[in-house]
């Protein structure tokens, strides 16, 4: 099995004929995950078998346009996801700001080879454009975060943190690079004149760097049930809380408010008890599956 995850910034028209043509292929190719489509471009994070991947691959390369795809593939020992979802959005990844165009305009591309001389230069100002979920499990030396909740919240924090006048040189991340590509185009039109974003995310960059070499820090928030990744992209130590969605590690873990299925720290204070019944109900039902040997199918975790 594969977890193939890609993007592509492109005027999309047509997006229904798209919807269809992608979820009957990928239902007949067993293909599940999430195709996010919108006249701005296409966004997949999808699971399957290696060939049904590379089927899609070639489904879509078909048009010209999806030629230089660059997906990152990832070899998985589970499912990572029960259902197949084809969704039309207003944007593949949500900013909120309609008048950005990253098929016209983004940042200067910096490869996982240069990344490490590029936030290692004083006069750069890292930002990690990730939320604060994520930026907690790992980052890289010295990068700053936006303390942001969900991606909507970024140009909040350029208007009251940023100044073109001061921040002569930035260099942003992401964990694959699609929210760095509307970040940096937001970043121009905002007079920022030398703004750097790293090819690929932190995943190719882990990919690509080794061990000994790399300045990144911690391990990698994943949207699947993987949860982190190591450095050896392998899956790391964290895992999710059901009842608020925050990744906790080993540590956390081992608070007396943490219940596996139920609640964590960041959740117990606030949880009612009507929640907490149904969420040791699912956690029930759940280890009634194992008994069993059948899937349960909860809920899974978003990739916007």
């Amino acid at each position: 099995m594969k977890v193939a995850t890609f993007y592509k910034f492109i005027q999309l028209d047509n997006l229904e004929t798209w919807r269809d043509r992608c979820l009957k292929f990928c239902e007949q190719e067993g293909i599940k995950g999430t195709i996010l489509l919108a006249t701005e471009g296409i966004n997949c994070t999808l699971s399957g078998e290696a060939e049904s991947i590379d089927n899609f691959l070639q489904f879509l390369q078909q048009d010209d346009r999806f030629l230089d795809i660059e997906p990152k593939i990832s070899d998985i020992d589970q499912p990572p996801f029960h259902r197949l979802k084809v969704k039309i959005k207003s944007e593949i990844v949500t900013m909120g700001v309609n008048e950005i165009k990253p098929a016209i305009s983004t940042g200067k591309h910096i490869d996982p080879e240069t990344w490490n001389q590029i936030i290692s230069d004083p006069e750069v100002l890292v930002i990690d454009t990730r939320n604060q979920y994520e930026y907690k499990v790992g980052t890289f030396q010295n990068a700053v975060s936006p303390q942001t909740d969900n991606f909507r919240q970024f140009p909040e924090f350029v208007a009251e943190n940023l100044d073109p006048n001061k921040h002569k040189k930035i260099a942003m991340f992401c964990t694959g690079g699609i929210r760095c590509e509307k970040a940096s185009a937001y970043l121009i039109a905002q007079g920022f004149e030398e703004v750097y974003q790293l090819n690929g995310g932190i995943l190719n960059y882990l990919e690509t760097v080794s061990s000994d070499k790399s300045l990144w820090k911690g391990e990698c928030f994943v949207f699947d049930h993987r949860v982190a990744v190591n450095e050896e992209l392998e899956k790391g130590n964290y895992e999710l809380c059901y009842g608020c969605g925050q990744p906790l590690s080993p540590e956390e873990r081992q608070s007396e408010k943490y219940e596996a299925g139920v609640s964590c720290p960041y959740c117990y204070d606030h949880l009612t008890q009507q929640q907490r019944d149904r969420f040791w109900e699912r956690r029930r039902q759940q280890e009634l599956a194992k008994q069993r040997n059948q899937k349960h199918i909860g809920a899974e975790i978003s990739t916007n």
